[in-house]
């Protein structure tokens, strides 16, 4: 299974705008150039964020974004599903119903074994990225990363969060 580079790019971004100040926003400019992606490209993600109410998009002069609510109470799954929608990984196209050694449709009458399999994984997947919050993402970077990269991290949000009114 393939996500899109916007799931990577859009955890990323909720784990940093987790680490704001109460009541401040981070620009999406500054998401971008901590991420190394095109502003537009990371903005199209933050819209969908704040649309699924998992981003809350300030206006104006300090606005940005920020969580709507808190890293505990987000999933992986929330993320996942608000970038790459709630349809399956995997789509069914009935392709052992075609061909030159086809039956009748009447012949087909038991799910297709493959369908069935693919989406048990995709349950299995799903569960587990219903377990893990965005909280639980932070706190294993915090016990493992390089307090090098920590530093930088907490000084970038720093330079960058903006107080609102």
């Amino acid at each position: 299974m393939k996500l899109s580079e916007g799931v990577e790019a859009a955890i990323h971004c909720a784990t940093l705008l987790a680490q704001l100040e109460e009541g401040r926003t981070m620009p999406a400019s500054a998401l971008a150039e901590y991420h190394g992606l095109s502003p537009s490209y990371l903005l199209k993600h933050l819209k969908t964020l704040a649309a699924a109410g998992i981003l809350e998009s300030v206006s104006g002069p300090h606005g940005g974004y920020r969580l709507a609510r808190s890293a505990e109470a987000v999933t992986l799954l929330d993320v996942v599903l608000a970038i790459e929608g709630p349809k399956p990984a995997f789509r069914c196209a009935e392709i052992r119903q075609r061909g030159p050694g086809a039956l009748e449709p009447q012949a087909y009458a038991q799910p297709c074994g493959i369908n069935i399999a693919m989406l048990r994984a995709e349950q299995a997947y799903r569960a587990e990225l219903r377990k893990t919050r965005l909280s639980d993402v932070i706190s294993n970077y915090e016990a493992t990363a390089d307090p090098r990269s920590i530093a930088f991290g907490c000084a970038f949000v720093d330079r960058n969060q903006r107080p609102q009114g």
